[in-house]
């Protein structure tokens, strides 16, 4: 019977019953307590730091320095907060130090109440070191100590740098108040240098001068009292214009208090009848262009009527044999035809002679309409108007007689000048001998000053002198000259994913351990029957084999949906735990065929070596020489290293080195598992009666 054969009727065996199925589904399941159980356990412990109840204890009181209040507790306190690092509990320090001891928090952080001023000691004369008190119990647990002391040594260099980017900032701030200041003075410096040389020569000028304005207050003596005299005769003039002003405005105002009232009574009466003038006008303009030009006819057809008349006349009244009895009626309108005939051409030549009249009353017409039509415009608003120019003229006056009780006062002035003129010339006369003696010691001081403005430059160029720019950037690298630029090459998202590696080549072990303990190693119809030891071999081999695929799918399937994992190279992980299921398979295989009962206990000696020398947490070559010895002779060290390839990320280079390991490893220990078939096709006392039986 071939070997496949064999495998399926030994898996078929698990069917027969409902323990046989319930320990295959504990066979597939079990992989899942080691592998999924555990990576979930701690799958991402720095994320849910928050969860850790720690006190917080903020006793400072703050402090001053250089005017500006400093308040590093609440600073620290509000960037803790911030993070989220931990799950803060603001107590005091005695409930902080009681809550530590008891294990209510797991480690304590106090800012003592002379924090700030220590800090703030930075930028006087005797500087002290701000200490953040730190207080762990590690019976609560050590390694939230370990990570505590991380946290807490960058919480303790932030504060550093901050505190002292604040001294420094508050040096560079003062070596550019200096630098400033320094300049401003050497400018000033320079500005009195100038001034004085200008002041020294305008002390000469000024003593100059007053020699020759000694002469000028003589003549300023005479001017004024000429001055004073045509003061005399501007107040005389203005008083004649102020009087002239009164007399126009008090007859002004008397003919407004007449027409005043009229005008704002009637400004409708005075509108409608300018409306009414210009209609007028201009059907009147109208009517004389009808009349020049229906003349000439209106004439015509006089004539005519009266020609048609006269005809009528004289057929029925003097030419007929009997006469018509109403000749005498006849003869009358003849008559009358005739005479407005005779109008016609009156008023036509009337009209012909009057050309020049009849155009020049078309354009007074014209000009009479615009004039009421504008009188009409103005008439609702021509009381405001003429009460508006009333009340210019009133303030005409009020500037006249302003004018006048001014020229007054500039008389009474003039008269005081005069008197100060006379002593200013006799002023002059002592200035002059004290601008003298100042010309002298302005000379003495404009040297000095020179002297000053150069010391003061040459001091200013010497003091540094640092925009913001420049004064952020020295502060930044003097208070953190190292820097640490990390560049992480795949990197794991979390915890879990990093101990992936190492926990599920665990779970796949303890599945074919397991395995082995429901399947025999070597097939016993095999054996009775006498097959060939490979075929047996592989007859034993390929059920576990079968089973580790399926374990491997139930578990990275939970890894995957269930719990999160993510994998660069899903195919390529999926494939290579199948070829390390199938390599453990070999070796529990062979330790279980070879050694009996023994072998479940090399089995789980062989998987306490492999967890400790694969480097799966800490790096082997930090365990002792024994770990780094064994390490390069256990498949799991193989595992491990390429299974954070497929995973992570990174060259592929040990994932095909672990898949050669793990080939030979199989190839190796399935024909071993051939040699113990072999061996027991042969019958000993020792198979009969073993010494020990698991």
């Amino acid at each position: 019977m071939r070997s496949p054969r064999l495998a399926a009727l030994e898996l078929r065996r698990f069917g027969r019953g409902r323990l046989p199925r319930a320990a295959l589904v504990a066979l597939l399941v079990l992989p899942l307590l080691y592998g999924a159980l555990y990576l979930w356990s701690f799958w991402d412990p720095y994320g849910r730091l928050d969860r850790i109840p720690v006190a917080l204890v903020n006793d400072d009181k703050g402090a001053t320095a250089a005017g500006k209040k400093i308040t590093a507790g609440d600073d620290i306190v509000d960037g803790l907060r911030d993070s989220r690092t931990f799950e803060w509990h603001e107590v005091s320090d005695a409930e902080a130090r009681k809550g530590v001891e008891d294990g209510t928090y797991y480690l304590s952080l106090t800012m003592p109440a002379d924090f700030s001023r220590r800090i703030a000691s930075s930028s006087g004369a005797s500087p002290e070191t701000g200490a953040l008190r730190v207080r762990t119990n590690d019976a609560n647990n050590y390694i939230v100590g370990q990570i505590s002391r991380t946290v807490f040594n960058e919480v303790r260099s932030a504060a550093s740098t901050k505190a002292s980017r604040t001294f420094l900032d508050k040096i560079f701030v003062s070596f550019s108040g200096i630098h400033d200041k320094t300049v401003t003075a050497a400018e000033g410096a320079d500005r009195l240098s100038t001034g004085i040389g200008k002041a020294e020569k305008g002390s000469k000028d000024l003593a100059d001068g007053l020699r020759d304005a000694r002469g000028g207050s003589g003549k300023l003596a005479k001017g004024v009292k000429k001055l004073n005299t045509g003061a005399g005769d501007l107040q005389e003039g203005s008083r004649r214009v102020a009087d002239g002003t009164q007399a126009l405005a008090d007859k002004v105002n008397g003919v407004y208090d007449k027409t005043g009232p009229f005008l704002k009574d009637n400004e409708k009466t005075i509108g409608d009848t300018a409306r009414l003038v210009a209609d007028s006008s201009k059907t009147v303009d109208d009517n004389l262009d009808v009349l020049v030009k229906r003349a000439p006819g209106a004439a015509k057809l006089a004539h005519l009527n009266a020609g048609v008349m006269d005809d009528f006349y004289k057929a029925r009244c003097e030419t007929a044999t009997i006469p018509d009895p109403n000749c005498a009626d006849f003869k009358r309108a003849r008559t009358a035809a005739a005479d407005v005939a005779t109008v016609a051409d009156d008023l036509n030549t009337l009209i012909a002679d009057q050309d020049g009249d009849l155009k020049t009353m078309r354009d007074n017409l014209g000009a009479l309409r615009e004039q009421a039509t504008a009188l009409e415009a103005r008439a609702p608003h021509l009381y405001k108007d003429v009460d508006g120019a009333v009340k210019e003229i009133n303030e005409l006056n009020t500037g006249a007689q302003k004018v006048a009780a001014g020229a007054k006062k500039l008389h009474a002035g003039l008269g005081t000048a005069q008197t100060g003129a006379t002593a200013l010339d006799k002023g002059i006369g002592t200035a002059a001998s004290g601008a003298q003696t100042l010309n002298g010691g302005m000379y003495k001081l404009s040297d000095g000053s020179g002297k000053l403005a150069g010391g003061l430059h040459d001091g200013a160029k010497k003091i540094p002198d640092y925009d913001k720019k420049d004064r952020d950037q020295r502060t930044d690298v003097m208070a953190d000259p190292v820097q640490l630029a990390s560049h992480d090459l795949h990197k794991a998202p979390n915890y879990g994913t990093g101990f992936a590696p190492y926990f599920i080549p665990l779970s796949l072990w303890v599945g074919a351990m397991v395995a082995y303990m429901l399947i025999p190693p070597l097939n016993r119809r095999a054996l009775a029957a006498g097959s060939p030891a490979w075929r047996i071999a592989l007859a034993g081999w390929l059920p576990v084999a079968a089973v580790g695929v399926l374990q491997v799918g139930a578990l990275m399937a939970v890894l995957h949906w269930a719990i999160g994992l993510q994998m660069l190279r899903a195919a390529g992980t999926i494939g290579f735990l199948c070829l390390v299921t199938g390599c453990f398979a070999a070796l529990v295989q062979w330790l279980n065929a070879r050694f009996g009962a023994a072998g479940r206990i090399l089995v789980l000696a062989l998987l306490m070596l492999q967890l400790t020398s694969a480097g799966g947490t800490y790096p082997v070559q930090t365990s002792p020489g024994f770990f780094n010895a064994i390490h390069p002779f256990l498949p799991m060290s193989y595992i491990v290293e390429a299974l954070r390839r497929l995973i992570t990320g990174g060259g592929l280079g040990p994932v095909w080195q672990a898949c050669a390991v793990l080939a030979a490893f199989t190839v190796g220990a399935l024909a071993l598992t051939a040699l113990a078939a072999r061996r027991r096709q042969v019958w000993t006392l020792d198979r009969l009666h073993p010494e020990l039986s698991l």
